[in-house]
């Protein structure tokens, strides 16, 4: 069974479209992808910057399976594509596949949060607010 293919998007080239279907998932291994968010009446706003190396949608694993942000190519993007549907069939059979893989996604998922949280303690808190001590 084929789970992943490599492929690369060139830069500004769009990856994934926020509210689009979520049926695969990339880990980068060059470039950087801008996660960003749609804002009604002005262009998409980047909440996020990942480098090589990182996963490059969560949306896939948790239903209804439809991105929370778009993903475009920073810079021209090398990656493993992953196919959602087979990634989740072997999770099913093997437990040890599924703790590892929820393990890794919920770490970058933390790690968006986080990200996230900064990046509005940066708009909207008083200078100094969102340091922590």
């Amino acid at each position: 069974m084929l789970l992943a293919r490599e492929v690369s998007f060139a830069t500004d080239e769009c990856i994934f479209d926020e509210g689009g279907k979520a049926d695969r998932f990339w880990i980068s291994y060059t470039g950087t992808v801008a996660l960003d968010v749609h804002v009604p009446g002005c262009r998409a706003a980047v909440i996020e910057t990942l480098d090589a190396g990182e996963l490059l949608a969560c949306s896939w694993l948790v239903p209804p399976h439809h991105w929370h942000s778009g993903g475009r190519a920073s810079s021209l993007v090398g990656a493993y594509e992953f196919d959602a549907t087979a990634v989740c069939e072997l999770r099913w059979k093997d437990p040890e596949l599924d703790h590892a893989l929820l393990t890794y996604v919920a770490g970058a998922i933390a790690g968006r949060l986080r990200s996230a949280r900064v990046r509005l303690l940066d708009l909207y808190a008083p200078h100094g607010a969102g340091e922590v001590p």
